[in-house]
């Protein structure tokens, strides 16, 4: 038979054990309280979530009604619409005294419009008729050949440059010299510009040059050519020949 010490030590080994697997028990049991909470509040809130996407889903778009406007076909259509205007005939003059008044109005408005223009476009009107002026006789000259005509068109220290800036030559001197023989030495010349613009002191042109070397009745050399001249008080002072 065991002794007293022994029992009463087993017994207390044996209350200590029960106490601790009751609170691992307990423990345990919080811990599952506590998933099965969070994983209750999770399945509500995707439950939340789902219900508010099908609710999303389920709301259709409902575009406008638009109403036609209402128009009174009852009243006449006075709207106005630019440029279906119709335009009314001119009446012409009916005897010499209304064509005299209206010959006088005309002059009257171009006379309105010359004043119109500043100082500085007519002087530069002006410049560009009289550079043309010079340029329609030099070619002129140049299809009939007449050396004489040609060089008074060209200032005495005229320049001719080939595009950008290469000095061919320069002074009448060498004018003559080079457009003289040519001139004696082919049976005919003809240069009609194709295309010019004409901007006061400066005129280009784009011109189709024909030249008869053995029978003035035969073209044997057809090029175009452009120059550009520059004009100053009457006279050519520069040409510039593009290749």
């Amino acid at each position: 038979m065991k002794s007293l010490p022994i029992i009463f030590a087993s017994l207390i080994a044996t209350v200590a054990l029960i106490s601790y697997a009751a609170e691992q028990t307990e423990e345990t049991q919080e811990e599952q309280k506590s998933t099965e909470q969070a994983s209750s509040s999770t399945q509500v809130s995707n439950s939340q979530t789902q219900t508010k996407d099908e609710k999303l889903n389920t709301l259709e778009y409902q575009a406008p009604e638009l109403k036609k406007p209402k128009v009174d076909t009852t009243k006449p259509d006075d709207s106005k619409v630019l440029g279906n205007e119709t335009p009314k005939p001119v009446e012409k003059p009916k005897n010499k005294v209304e064509k005299a008044a209206a010959v006088a109005e005309a002059e009257k408005a171009v006379t309105q419009a010359k004043e119109a223009l500043t100082a500085k476009q007519q002087a530069k009107a002006k410049q560009s008729r009289e550079s043309l002026a010079v340029i329609e006789q030099l070619v002129e000259a140049y299809n009939a050949r007449n050396i004489e005509q040609f060089i008074r068109m060209y200032d005495e220290d005229v320049e001719f440059y080939i595009f950008p800036n290469e000095l061919l030559f320069k002074g009448k001197e060498k004018l003559i010299a080079r457009y003289g023989l040519m001139f004696k030495k082919l049976k005919c010349i003809n240069s009609s510009p194709i295309k010019r613009i004409v901007h006061g002191d400066i005129v280009i042109d784009h011109e189709l040059s024909e030249t008869c070397s053995t029978d003035e009745n035969v073209v044997d050399k057809r090029s175009e050519l452009v120059s550009s001249y520059q004009i100053k008080d009457g006279k050519i002072i520069r040409v510039l020949f593009f290749r």
